[in-house]
């Protein structure tokens, strides 16, 4: 298995609620997600409800009942409906800043070695997992394919977690079988394509 630390599933998700939620640690939470999804899925999928008709159904409930309850309490003499702060804080959008620019940088970096640097192995694989996820999409819309991953993510991670040792003696016997097609590819194809250099513009 090598000599490298080993982490722990709940290490590798963040050690954090989410993890939790994930590996089923925080079963009620878990429930609550796959209820939620099964639900919404059943409704956008299967009862054919418009996503945007639903998102202003709610809110105009969510208005409605908030009106009434601070007219009500007025009247009653009860205390308004606490509401949480609805501002969004200056060290959230700064983290989401950070986490988008990094994957804008590491897109433009991958386009940059494919079209600048002519990265055949790089734009195979790019192609390949292109393909791939196009090849899956055919078979299923967006709202099932964002159902089939929360699944995925409830049960895959717990099932690593309770089988790892055995999962990573397959996959390493795996890894070892594609980089094997994948060498002979690269030595019987890839290198005999013909790949122009850049010429460097003279000064004039």
């Amino acid at each position: 298995m090598g000599d490298y630390p080993r982490i722990s599933v709940h290490q590798a998700l963040g050690a954090g609620p989410v993890a939790d939620v994930l590996l089923w640690r925080r079963w009620r939470g878990g429930v609550v997600v796959l209820v939620a999804s099964t639900a919404l899925w059943s409704l956008f999928d299967r009862a054919g409800y418009n996503l945007l008709s639903f998102a202003s159904h709610v809110l105009l409930l969510l208005v409605c009942i908030l009106f009434f309850w601070a007219k009500s309490a007025s009247l009653l003499n009860r205390p308004l409906p606490p509401l949480p702060d609805l501002e969004i804080s200056e060290d959230f959008v700064l983290g989401a800043a950070d986490v988008t620019r990094v994957w804008i940088n590491r897109a433009s970096s991958v386009a940059h070695d494919i079209a600048v640097g002519r990265n055949l192995k790089l734009f195979v694989q790019i192609a390949v997992v292109l393909w791939i996820i196009s090849y899956i999409g055919g078979f299923f819309n967006f709202i099932t394919l964002v159902y089939i991953g929360i699944l995925l993510s409830l049960s895959v991670p717990v099932l690593y977690e309770k089988y790892q040792d055995l999962v990573d003696q397959k996959l390493i016997v795996a890894h070892k079988i594609i980089q094997i097609q994948y060498q002979n590819l690269d030595d019987n194809f890839l290198r005999k394509i013909p790949m122009p250099r850049n010429k460097e513009k003279k000064s004039k």
